[in-house]
């Protein structure tokens, strides 16, 4: 396969009649990074388990590397191993498995919890871990079947940065299947959208890392895939900056009030509005306007995809 690492051509995948996958076609070079983005049922996991090897396909060819590894949703960590035994586990037993292992737990900070139990470990702790088996293994592809999805928002993005400088320093093929157009980008050297059985968007990603979602490329290509995706959005909206009236103008006027009077004039100067108190008329004179109140709580105002 040379510098392809996955090479798949006519793929299609039929269930009760309905073809989930339909004729689709995906190459992914060695050491490239691919998210793959569709709705629910698109078919999404059904490709990355048919690239693990844990379906099968009703037709087309999917050629794959010998080695590869999957990150599920759930850590899938077994209960009554250790982490370093869950990290290692069905590798031979031995000093250098061993040694392997407690380096996988170091790159992913976790080497303090090699004698720890999984039930000790928080949601993104154990996603660490099942991390770490993962690359113990070396693969040439790594499989991600959404590994962020049930973490909360910061150990998300904790995670996901690790995720890419993990894979930056291994440099596997990789196959990541998402819901969140954000982590797609941001991660991703390609990012594709699955739909009607086969790729309707295939968008290289011309950002460098570490990317910005402020930045306008981040932005604009964040909008053309949630298109892509089906959602609707608004029309961006551009403020002109206020216009002044006396811009550009040589002189400024005196905004102080003539209080001179005109020249043949018997009136007296105007001196402004009168602003003395005036005596209450009636018992609720000092108090506010009734009718410019705030609304009750229950008065009506008026006024984010396997």
């Amino acid at each position: 396969m040379n510098d392809t690492a996955v090479q798949v051509r006519g793929l299609r995948r039929v269930f009760g009649g309905r073809a989930v996958l339909d004729g689709l076609d995906l190459t992914i070079a060695r050491g490239e990074f691919v998210a793959l983005l569709g709705a629910s049922g698109s078919g999404k996991t059904t490709l990355l388990r048919i690239l693990g090897a844990l379906d099968r396909t009703d037709g087309g060819t999917v050629l794959v590397p010998g080695v590869r590894t999957i990150v599920f949703q759930e850590p899938r960590l077994v209960p009554s191993k250790k982490v370093l035994a869950n990290t290692v586990v069905a590798m031979p037993r031995g000093a250098a498995t061993r040694e392997t292992g407690l380096r996988a737990l170091r790159e992913v900070g976790l080497a303090s919890h090699a004698d720890a139990w999984p039930g000790t470990l928080s949601g993104g702790e154990a996603q660490r871990v099942a991390l770490a088996r993962a690359l113990v293994r070396r693969p040439e592809l790594l499989l991600l079947d959404e590994p962020f999805a049930a973490l909360d928002a910061l150990t998300r993005l904790k995670m996901q940065d690790l995720v890419g400088e993990l894979c930056r320093r291994h440099r596997p093929a990789v196959l990541l299947v998402t819901h969140d157009v954000d982590e797609a980008v941001r991660l991703a050297d390609r990012v594709a959208v699955l739909r009607d059985g086969h790729l309707v968007t295939d968008e290289t990603v011309g950002i460098g890392q570490p990317r910005d979602p402020a930045h306008p490329a981040f932005a604009a290509l964040r909008r053309r895939l949630l298109g892509d995706l089906g959602v609707h959005q608004e029309p961006e909206r551009h403020v002109l900056p206020h216009a002044d009236p006396d811009a550009g103008s040589d002189t400024k006027q005196d905004a102080r009030p003539n209080t001179e009077p005109q020249a043949g004039s018997d009136a007296e100067p105007d001196t402004g509005p009168d602003i003395r108190p005036k005596s209450p008329s009636s018992p609720h004179a000092h108090e506010p306007d009734r009718e410019a109140r705030v609304p009750e709580a229950h008065e009506p105002t008026g006024a984010t995809l396997s």
